[in-house]
């Protein structure tokens, strides 16, 4: 019996103590890749190319930055990938949380046929060259408006926010529908407040994915610089970089004397352009975390 007893006083202590190895190991893998970056980011190009950088720059400098702010396109660019995203994400969760709560009301009769063509796009598309013809006849070639209307509404989005509003009590809207409230009333002031959870997740993930976005940049509005995004701007430098034997001036289409300069790399540019592009997703990213858990949680439970 006291044998038993010391066995099953130590499983916990296994238990947890394999558990904390485990997360441990977890953190480490998810956070080493970021601070390597860093590291890089704060190298010198030319010894970056040695190897050996891990968690700490072995030669401090901001070379790698001066070529990524080099040119005067950076700060533009950094202000249209914000207002795309910024009204990407409002209209997007906005209009597609409006469609998902029609789609949940079982009144609604054409509900599961719209909800099935939704569904199909998921996995079926026309390609690349209908879907540029299509832009170009609906002249949004070279427009702001080419970044916004296209992603507008997302089937995967949209389910997502319809599963969530169904698993609220049908209670709610009938009280409001007694006291004489409309659809568009009810879902302003009752179904919208409650959806918060799942409307931050769907936020975050809409505006990820326009802040990430570079290709739409060079199919629709490559020939238009005031158009020009952060994403794709920084995808130029990288690809010119490549091209120009490391030095930022000419990476930048500036002339600089080497002297001063310095050189970079591809893969120490390449390490400050995504640390540029991440910080603002990092910044954003603490206040919508409670709100990000929950709607995972919560919005993809039933269906």
């Amino acid at each position: 019996m006291p044998t038993a007893k010391r066995q099953l006083q130590a499983e916990p202590l296994i238990f947890h103590t394999v558990n904390y190895l485990i997360m441990l190991f977890v953190v480490v893998v998810t956070v080493y890749p970021f601070l390597n970056t860093l590291a890089v980011s704060f190298n010198e190009g030319t010894d970056t190319t040695r190897g050996g950088i891990y968690l700490w720059p072995r030669y401090w400098t901001l070379q790698n930055y001066e070529a990524v702010f080099i040119t005067g396109h950076i700060g533009h660019a950094f202000w249209i990938s914000v207002a795309r995203t910024v009204i990407g994400t409002v209209l997007g969760v906005f209009l597609t949380s409006m469609l998902a709560y029609v789609l949940s009301r079982p009144e609604f009769m054409f509900r599961k046929f719209i909800t099935t063509v939704f569904v199909l796009t998921m996995y079926f598309s026309a390609g690349l060259i209908p879907t540029y013809f299509l832009i170009k006849d609906l002249h949004l070639l070279n427009t702001f408006l080419v970044y916004i209307l296209p992603g507008l509404i997302s089937a995967f989005n949209l389910i997502v926010i319809r599963t969530y509003i169904r698993t609220l009590p049908e209670s709610l809207v009938e009280s409001a529908k007694i006291d004489g409230a409309g659809d568009f009333r009810i879902y302003l002031s009752v179904i919208l407040p409650l959806c918060t959870p799942v409307l931050a997740t769907v936020a975050l993930f809409i505006a990820v994915g326009q802040w990430n976005s570079w290709f739409d940049t060079f199919l629709y509005a490559s020939s238009k610089q005031d158009l020009s995004t952060l994403q794709y701007e920084l995808m130029k430098l990288l690809s010119s970089t490549m091209n120009s034997n490391g030095n930022p001036g000419l990476a930048a289409g500036v002339n600089h004397d080497p002297s001063t300069t310095g050189m970079v790399t591809p893969l120490s540019i390449r390490a400050a352009i995504t640390i540029v592009a991440a910080v603002p997703i990092l910044v954003v990213y603490p206040f919508l975390q409670k709100y990000f858990v929950a709607g995972m949680q919560l919005g993809s439970v039933k269906e």
